[in-house]
């Protein structure tokens, strides 16, 4: 695995009949801060926000946390996806032009707490909605976003970002596959399979909300990047360059003018054998509502350059741990189980636990099922809570993980009712 600062490598298992979309989430290895490698993937981690919270006054009793009264409730669903997609966690987000009413609503777009920033296929984007492209070098910045089921290549562009009633004004975006940059950077292309139309995504984008503001941060502000940031000339031809702060991808959550700590992903619990679709909320902020206060929830500390926690689970340790939204498994080792390719196949549902452990030394044991994935795909069910995959390292709590509980995940250096994030709690 590659060395990086603020990256995350995404691990997305893909195989027959369970077909992957485009986000999920694995920390990579990193490097001390300051001194960031290439990494293999679009996520960010504990570096500055793209942009500070606005200052607000509190108006309840959450201390230093402004509180809020906006609209703070997005619908999310998981029901049939492009190429027999399972556990596909999608959302509607409203794109416009910066201060104007030309707006379009781009549907099923992945919720991806593992990833961080808004990528829109530009197919799905209407001709009558121009976005402004942020300009890297005399020409136009485009990006390179790799996944662990391939990659996403594009313009970088200015849009006001509208869900629920909250807005991100001006941030920048990845348009994928954007006309105006039609030549995938030779190093770009080699990151595996091209994630450029609705076939390839299985979506018509992805919305990362994970732990961290932007999605490079100050590697990519330090230093030309392979596999990251592109300065693009008239002709189309790219170069890798540094992108500033400000101009890089940006979890949309973290520039609300309220509700801009973190989400809260709450499904409901569904029967082992699946469910056709689930409907479920994401819920902005942590601690500035009466409907995203911890409660009970445990909160445990990620590290605040990689993102990770710490999973121990059948005897094994796994330091490289992360709750992911965007991945439709639970992907970990375990040379016990029988595999059916690249998912675990039981004959029959076994039970497990294990403990997730943060930096804070906060844990939280955690009960989990085993499904045959045979079985599973074999029905005509969207959402499972016990689909199951090989991963060569870590331990990926996907989507199945979310369903039942109210998964809280905090953006890093912002304050919240429990402290500053990075952080999971549920």
């Amino acid at each position: 695995m590659k060395s990086a600062l603020r990256l995350h490598a995404l691990l997305f298992v893909c195989a027959a009949f369970a077909a992957c979309g485009g986000g999920g989430g694995t920390p990579s290895a990193t490097s001390q801060p300051g001194t960031a490698a290439p990494g293999s993937g679009p996520g960010a981690a504990g570096a500055p926000s793209a942009a500070a919270p606005p200052a607000a006054s509190s108006t309840g009793t959450s201390g230093s946390v402004p509180q809020s009264n906006t609209p703070n409730v997005q619908p999310i669903i998981v029901a049939s996806a492009p190429g027999l997609t399972r556990n596909m966690l999608t959302t509607s987000v409203t794109v416009c032009q910066p201060d104007t009413t030309n707006c379009a609503t781009i549907n099923n777009v992945q919720v991806d707490t593992g990833s961080h920033g808004l990528r829109i296929l530009a197919s799905a984007l209407p001709a009558s909605l121009p976005l402004a492209a942020i300009a890297s070098g005399g020409g136009i910045a485009g990006e390179c976003a790799v996944f662990g089921g391939g990659y996403t290549w594009g313009a970088v562009r200015s849009a006001d970002v509208r869900m629920a009633g909250q807005l991100a004004a001006s941030i920048p975006i990845q348009t994928i596959a954007d006309p105006a940059l039609p030549t995938v950077p030779a190093d770009c292309a080699g990151a595996g399979r091209a994630m450029q139309t609705v076939a390839g995504l299985r979506a018509n984008g992805i919305l990362g909300v994970g732990l961290f503001a932007a999605d490079c941060g100050s590697g990519c502000v330090n230093a030309a990047l392979p596999r990251w940031y592109y300065s693009c000339d008239a002709s189309g031809a790219c170069q890798a360059s540094t992108q500033a702060l400000a101009q890089q991808v940006t979890n949309p959550v973290s520039r609300f003018a309220l509700d801009n700590n973190g989400v809260v992903i709450d499904l409901p619990t569904i029967a082992d054998a699946g469910a056709a679709s689930v409907s479920g909320s994401m819920i902005f902020g942590i601690g500035t509502q009466a409907n995203n206060t911890l409660g009970g929830a445990r909160v445990l500390k990620a590290n605040s350059v990689t993102g990770f926690v710490v999973t121990t689970s059948g005897g094994q340790t796994y330091s490289q741990s992360y709750l992911d939204s965007g991945s439709n498994g639970l992907f970990f080792s375990n040379s016990q189980l029988p595999q059916c390719g690249l998912w675990y196949c039981p004959p029959s549902v076994q039970a497990a636990s294990a403990a997730i452990t943060g930096t804070n030394g906060a844990s939280s044991m955690v009960s989990f099922a085993i499904g045959n994935s045979s079985a599973l795909f074999a029905s005509a069910n969207n959402a499972f809570n016990n689909l199951a995959g090989v991963a060569s390292s870590g331990f990926g709590w996907g989507l199945p993980f979310f369903f039942g509980r109210r998964v809280y995940t905090a953006i890093a250096s912002r304050e919240t009712s429990a402290g500053p994030g990075p952080y999971y709690a549920f």
